[in-house]
């Protein structure tokens, strides 16, 4: 199981607040659980992100759930 490094989680939330272009996204670790972190927008929690090392390849995912009550 991969864990995130500090300097990586800085890297990947620096790097996601420039693409959404979106300031207020930030990373925060998950109690005891290394592989993941959760993402949130002005402290609102919106997300999951994986990462997988396949190869010497490094990827992440992020896994986003909407539940339909909130579409509407």
């Amino acid at each position: 199981m991969p864990s995130f490094k500090p300097d990586e989680v800085t890297k990947l939330q620096t790097y996601l607040a420039r693409t959404f272009k979106n300031p207020g996204l930030t990373l925060r670790s998950r109690d005891k659980i290394s592989d993941s972190v959760e993402v949130l927008i002005d402290g609102e929690f919106l997300a999951t992100i994986y990462k997988d090392e396949d190869e010497g390849e490094t990827s992440y995912d992020l896994n986003m759930s909407i539940l339909a009550e909130d579409v509407g």
